[in-house]
């Protein structure tokens, strides 16, 4: 880790068990968290906005579904839209784009992460939680490239271990750590970002 250093920005990767472990690490946040958090969950398309119920009725901070053209703000949780993906613009807005899956997804991780490491660069924290395929490891790979910080769920406690193995297998993960570890993380930004 790098001491006194100010991040902009979070994405957060997940699948199977992904509730469990989002409700986890996001339900401490306060309202005026001092970052914006980008997710994308992989889930059925009929599923229109209940995850975002779900995790509002949880938590502090604000959670909403990603529009198109939207300003990304800090202090909320944008998770992307079922059977988009969900891009991050170098103007830091969001663009939707119904293109192939990829890795079997609509929304990717891989494309959501892609895109905020080319816009935020080393002010980006990518984090892989539980899931069941490799969805994400192209994402932290990226993330990496870009100096930015990159975390996994530590597999032995995911639902799920492999998606978090997938990206660890990439060696471009910064910290394994359990969702309690990751939620400590993310409380100990302070009103700057800095770590």
């Amino acid at each position: 880790m790098d001491p006194g250093k100010k991040y902009e920005a979070i994405v957060v990767g997940t699948s199977a068990g992904g509730l469990y472990a989002l409700s986890n690490i996001l339900t401490e946040l306060p309202a005026e968290y001092p970052l914006p958090i980008m997710v994308v969950q992989h889930r059925s398309k009929d599923k229109k906005e209940l995850l975002e119920d779900i995790l509002q009725h949880k938590c502090k901070i604000k959670i909403k579904q990603a529009d198109e053209k939207e300003k990304i703000e800090k202090g909320c949780v944008y998770i992307a839209p079922p059977d988009y993906h969900l891009l991050i613009e170098t103007d830091l807005t969001f663009s939707l784009s119904s293109d192939q899956y990829v890795s079997y997804s609509r929304p990717s991780i891989d494309v959501l992460f892609e895109s905020a490491a080319a816009a935020y660069k080393d002010t980006l924290i990518g984090i892989i939680l539980t899931g069941a395929n490799n969805d994400g490891a192209a994402g932290i790979s990226a993330i990496k490239q870009y100096n930015g910080l990159t975390i996994a769920q530590s597999p032995e406690e995911a639902l799920f271990p492999f998606m978090p193995n997938a990206a660890i297998a990439t060696k471009m993960v910064t910290h394994i750590w359990t969702l309690s570890e990751i939620q400590n993380f993310l409380l100990a930004l302070d009103k700057n970002g800095k770590t």
